[in-house]
This record gives structure tokens, C-alpha cells and sequence, in this order.
């Protein structure tokens, strides 16, 4: 399948009118897409069942949250889906942002819990090597490039400013994208290409899998 190029046609337009009575006008043109991108999303699930283990997949809804925004302005101007993986065994989760001229895939840990980032941080102390060859191996390289994320300026409490794997124990969170113009998106084989690179990504979310499972002697918590 392949998804609509209207999604970033109605999105544009959104941008410009985004307002009740504009969606209302517009909604069923809104809902047709809504289930175009919700079909997509649970065949990609389909596909990644094949190789990996995902419990639910969701479509974020369009309505924003104004309570606590200035932003007053009600709708999301783009599609957001996300793919969980099956917890506790399996950890990390997969993420598609659609928007005009912003499109991304992206994967890994963007709000681990405090004990989660202490006990990842414990792991690069004791053996980063291990997680840098990972996310250094060339194939891997070459589809998702370099780790991204929050980090702290100097160095996280408790580490010295010039330990040997500063760069690594700096980061909050511990994230890998890739970016696509709105003309690939809607092509019949992206599907195919999203499913492979997520394939590929899967030594890092493998490898934080059994660090998030297991304590700093190797036994298992789960």
C-alpha cells in the first residue's frame, strides 16, 4: 500500500486555517486519510510481528492539548504513529512523524525513567565499547546515522568530566532518525523501506533490551 499524497496537501491547508469551523467543514477529508495512515500503521505492525515484537500500535489524535499552551490554535498539523514493543522482555519503541516537509522515523528512548537512564548509564560506564560498536558498524551507520538526544553540558552526577565514555554518559535520552522528503513517504515501496530499517536499528533497541532487563551483575529483573 501506499500512502496518500494528500496528507500533506490537507496539512498545508490545516496550517493555514486551523480553526473549528474550517476542520468541521473539511473532516471527512480529514477522516479518509485518518484511516489511510491507520491502515498503514497496522500493516507495518503486521510486518514487524515477522522479526520483532510489537504489542499495540497507536495513531496519535489531532486534537492539541491547549490547557497549559499558549498556542491556542487546536489541531496538530501532523500524523504521529508509534509501535510498542512487548514489555518487559522488549524495550524501546518505534515512531513515524508526517508533516509538510518534515518527515521522520525514528526509534530508541525518549523519556526513560530515571532508574532506566541510570542503569543505561551504568552499563556505557562498564563496557561502552560494546554500545558504541553497535551504533558504529557501518551498515548501521549508513541508514541511521549518529545518536541523537538530550544531553547534559559537562557530565552526568557521579562521572568525572574526562571519563572515556563522556560523550556516550552525557545523553538523556538516546534516539536514531531518519529523514524523508514528502515524495518518498508516498511511494508504494516505503512500507517495504520502513520495515528494513527498522530491521536494521534492531542491535540497539536488542542491546538496550537486555540492559533494562538485567542489574549490573547480569541477572535478570524480568
Amino acid at each position: 500500500m501506499h500512502l496518500p499524497t494528500d496528507i500533506f496537501s490537507f496539512f498545508s491547508d490545516l496550517q493555514q486555517n486551523n480553526n473549528r469551523d474550517w476542520f468541521a467543514e473539511h473532516k471527512p477529508r480529514f477522516k479518509a486519510l485518518e484511516t489511510a495512515v491507520q491502515n498503514f500503521g497496522e500493516q507495518l505492525k503486521d510486518k514487524l510481528n515477522q522479526h520483532d515484537s510489537i504489542d499495540r500500535f497507536k495513531l496519535f489524535r489531532v486534537y492539541r492539548d491547549v490547557r497549559f499552551s499558549k498556542d491556542k490554535t487546536p489541531y496538530k498539523t501532523h500524523f504521529g504513529l508509534t509501535w510498542h514493543r512487548t514489555k518487559p522482555q522488549c524495550r524501546g519503541g518505534y515512531y513515524l512523524h508526517l508533516s509538510p516537509g518534515k518527515n521522520f522515523l525514528a526509534c530508541g528512548f525518549w523519556a526513560p525513567t530515571p532508574a532506566d537512564l541510570k542503569r543505561i548509564r551504568q552499563e556505557i560506564d562498564n563496557d561502552g565499547e560494546l554500545y558504541r560498536t553497535i551504533i558504529n558498524d557501518k551498515s548501521f551507520r549508513s541508514v541511521w546515522g549518529q545518536l541523537e538526544g538530550d544531553a547534559v553540558k559537562t557530565a552526568p552526577k557521579g562521572y568525572a568530566k574526562n571519563h572515556p565514555q563522556i560523550d556516550l554518559l552525557r545523553f538523556k535520552q538516546h534516539i536514531f532518525t531518519i529523514n524523508y522528503p514528502d515524495k518518498d513517504i508516498c511511494k508504494s515501496d516505503f512500507i517495504d523501506r520502513a520495515d528494513i530499517a527498522l530491521q536494521t536499528v534492531r542491535p540497539f533497541v536488542d542491546y538496550m533490551s537486555e540492559v533494562l532487563t538485567t542489574n549490573a551483575d547480569g541477572e535478570s529483573l524480568v
